[in-house]
């Protein structure tokens, strides 16, 4: 068995995924003060998670190696767009028409994403999501996000 067969199975390319991103993101975090445990300045949540993240991508990455399995199937283009879109409209459209428009969007066109949407069944869970949402962090978490256009 060569090298680049079993640097080409999923666990492997799975774990170099996350190694990149965990790295990037205690890269990212070291211009910031990291603070202590019980005071935590702004580099601590990202280079503690971004840690964790590493750490794991090494656990896949060594199962990769022992036990390679080939990736199957091909890139899904579609649901990639769909879901970078559905981030796009919602940071577009909260700080202009509101949260509750923004999430509606942003709900709908990732569903769009799957290979079975149902309308019914998206709108349920976009109306569940987006109650939720409102609840937790505008009325519990007190965070200033205006629900529409005109309100505050």
């Amino acid at each position: 068995m060569d090298f680049r067969s079993l640097t080409s199975g999923k666990d492997f390319l799975a774990g170099l995924l996350f190694a990149l991103i965990g790295g990037f993101a205690v890269a990212l975090a070291r211009g910031y003060p990291m603070g202590t445990t019980m005071r935590m300045g702004p580099g601590y949540f990202p280079t503690v998670l971004g840690g964790i993240l590493c750490l794991f991508s090494a656990y896949l990455m060594w199962r990769g190696v022992r036990r390679p399995e080939p990736v199957s199937g091909g890139w899904g283009w579609r649901p990639l767009a769909l879901v970078t879109l559905s981030m796009l409209l919602f940071g577009f459209i909260v700080t202009r028409l509101g949260l509750i428009p923004a999430l509606g969007a942003m709900f709908i066109t990732g569903a769009a994403a799957g290979r079975e949407f149902r309308f019914r069944e998206v709108l349920l869970l976009t109306l569940v999501m987006t109650a939720f949402a409102v609840v937790l962090f505008v009325y519990g978490l007190k965070l200033p996000f205006r629900l529409f256009l005109d309100t505050w």
